[in-house]
């Protein structure tokens, strides 16, 4: 019987770990869902004239969108179970940050709710070297004060983006890491301190830090064409444990990086924010600067395409946020582009409200 007894404890630890996850998830999905509402409810009362005319989500639908957040979640603790990344990585965020800052969310939303009743796409802070900046760029994305201009939103974004959906954000960033895991092992033969990972369209760096913790050792870089958003990911990144990651502010249709000097690319929440000739672009650049060999991780909104029952939603997305490209990017064949950049081997799965692609650049 003694013998047992460190099985036993085994068993109760991931067991008590898993319900303390699905805890959370819970916590942060209802805690969601109660600040849309509240918002809701005082944008109908203060400012009716920006309510955005979306359909109703009938009852149906609300059980299939359970039903893919329950399907995300299963997904993102076995890939933490199975060692993928490590489950501490389920509960870490900054918790006392988001805290400070969430006022600061609701001080916010009376901007927001006038920039979206006046159509004041293009109101961003008056000291910005507008040269510098792809014209697409110089916009405020979501109705966001300052765009992602300012130190101000980059404060906010992580926090704004967690509400919107629902406390999944992490969890849908988290599904490139198996995939850019498997995409390295083409190069095992090498020391994994020679590997470099470039996070393209990096923002605050939540992406970065969660490749941090699944590949400790590989050189990790990561460009945005904001200083204010490099500034935050700087902070949040390289205060950690582990060598510095190397940040620069450039444009990603023109990155600063010779010919095949990456073994594999990540980029998040990027695409569906281009118009259609520079999300071609990006990814041509992408190929470019990738490896013969190396692997490409996408992870971006779902499509009509591929997730056909949530048309409503997917079209009322840029009714209620400045999404300027959005009807076009959920339209848009992502695997046409990326085969006619060169690469093979393309693959695409949806895990809730993102679509995952890979693919590879053909060995020489």
């Amino acid at each position: 019987m003694h013998q047992e007894k460190p099985k036993e404890n085994f068993m109760v630890e991931p067991n008590f770990t898993r319900i303390a996850y699905q805890t959370l998830q819970q916590g942060k999905s209802i805690a969601g869902l109660a600040h849309k509402q509240l918002s809701t409810k005082l944008l109908e009362l203060f400012a009716p004239e920006a309510m955005p005319k979306t359909q109703p989500i009938p009852n149906e639908l609300f059980k299939e969108l359970r039903l893919s957040i329950s399907k995300l979640e299963k997904s993102d603790w076995k890939d933490a179970e199975e060692g993928i990344y490590p489950v501490s990585q389920l509960f870490d965020a900054p918790w006392l940050e988001w805290a400070a800052r969430y006022p600061l969310v609701w001080l916010d939303l009376p901007s927001t709710w006038l920039r979206r009743r006046n159509k004041r796409t293009r109101d961003i802070p008056t000291r910005i070297d507008s040269e510098i900046y792809p014209k697409y760029y110089l916009q405020n994305f979501h109705h966001q004060t300052d765009g992602y201009l300012s130190d101000y939103s980059a404060g906010l974004y992580d926090l704004q983006v967690e509400i919107l959906f629902n406390g999944t954000a992490d969890s849908m960033r988290r599904r490139i890491l198996a995939p850019l895991k498997r995409g390295l092992k083409r190069f095992k033969e090498r020391p994994e301190a020679s590997l470099r990972v470039l996070d393209v369209a990096t923002g605050t760096g939540r992406t970065l830090k969660q490749i941090r913790s699944a590949l400790p050792k590989v050189e990790l870089l990561g460009i945005d064409l904001s200083s204010a958003y490099l500034r935050k990911a700087s902070h949040y990144i390289n205060n950690s444990k582990g060598d510095l990651a190397q940040l620069i502010r450039a444009n990603a249709e023109d990155m600063p990086f010779t010919n095949e000097s990456m073994q594999a690319i990540t980029c998040v929440f990027l695409l569906h924010e281009l118009p259609g000739f520079a999300r071609q672009n990006v990814l041509e650049d992408c190929f470019r600067v990738l490896e013969p060999g190396g692997t490409i991780v996408l992870a971006d909104s779902i499509q009509i395409a591929d997730s056909p029952k949530f048309k409503s939603i997917l079209e009322d997305f840029h009714k209620t946020f400045h999404e300027p490209y959005y009807s076009d990017y959920i339209n848009d064949d992502i695997n046409s582009r990326l085969t006619k950049c060169g690469f093979k081997s393309v693959k695409a799965e949806s895990h809730f409200m993102t679509r995952v692609w890979t693919a590879t650049k053909p060995d020489k």
